[in-house]
């Protein structure tokens, strides 16, 4: 029952995603947007993103929370859309959307050759900062959270390893010895900090408990290498920037928890900006 139900899923997706290429990249972003305000909803607990956001902003009204939300499921419909024309921002034909800070710091981890810990949130089209690390020259291993619906999975590990990143490391323990291989490699990996992993350890987020992976520390303290951190936020909803920041170096007193606390500070700081801009659906604060 449930393959039919991730079938008729696909196809719907798949026809979206037809209707999306025709009508152009402006177009497919703002029937992306109406769809995401529409439709994306109903497919998550509102009760859990609702309590996620009051439970990191205390004080914020339920009118603030709602419109938070509302512009949360927007800027997703249009990241929805946006697929479509990933394979235009790789080969630069929508150069004039994207807006890049900091390229001098990836030509530089380049020249130097040594591995490094790129990380990042799901803060908005997401998929543009593993490319662009590639695109730099780069050898990039990218972590990636494979989709239940098995259908449209295929399609999107495609999409990835085509025009995103080629190296594509599935998240889960067998990834996790993959990553020490491509770190080996002399190969540099890109890790989203921000998603619920109950392999993790607790950690604070906006002073609260979760659940947050540790294998940025775990590589940082083994190979004494730096992390680092990729931003990424949406401008007049069709264009976007990018910022690579200096790469953090940790003492080697520093232990793993330490570095993972201090790696969701930068989190949650870079969620402050645009709290619009990221996923607030997930359960990560549950224990």
């Amino acid at each position: 029952m449930k393959k039919i139900k991730y079938l008729v899923e696909f196809l719907f997706i798949k026809l979206l995603f037809s209707i999306f290429k025709i009508i152009g990249y402006r177009n497919a972003s703002s029937l992306g947007a109406k769809i995401g305000s529409f439709l994306f909803p109903l497919f998550r607990s509102r009760k859990i993103t609702k309590n996620n956001i009051k439970n990191s902003f205390p004080d914020i009204s339920d009118k603030d929370a709602n419109e938070l939300i509302k512009k949360m499921w927007k800027n997703y419909g249009r990241i929805f859309s946006e697929y479509m024309y990933i394979e235009k921002f790789r080969s630069k034909k929508l150069d004039k959307y994207l807006n890049i800070s900091g390229i001098e710091i990836l030509e530089k981890i380049k020249k130097d050759g040594n591995p490094v810990v790129f990380i990042s949130g799901h803060f908005n089209n997401f998929e543009l900062m593993a490319m662009q690390i590639e695109l730099s020259g780069i050898e990039l291993s990218a972590v990636y959270r494979p989709l239940n619906n098995l259908f449209l999975n295929r399609t999107m590990e495609n999409l990835r390893k085509n025009f995103i990143c080629k190296n594509q490391i599935k998240k889960g323990l067998g990834g996790v010895r993959e990553i020490i291989k491509a770190f080996s490699q002399n190969k540099s990996v890109a890790l989203m900090i921000d998603q619920r992993v109950s392999e993790g350890e607790k950690s604070l987020l906006f002073n609260k408990p979760t659940y947050t992976t540790t294998i940025p520390a775990q590589l940082i303290k083994k190979y004494k290498c730096p992390a680092v951190p990729i931003y990424i936020q949406r401008r007049d909803n069709i264009f976007f920037d990018m910022t690579i920041e200096n790469p953090i170096y940790f003492g080697e007193k520093e232990d793993i928890n330490n570095i993972t606390l201090k790696l969701n500070n930068w989190l949650e700081n870079k969620i402050l900006l645009k709290p619009d801009q990221w996923i607030w659906t997930h359960n990560k604060w549950k224990l």
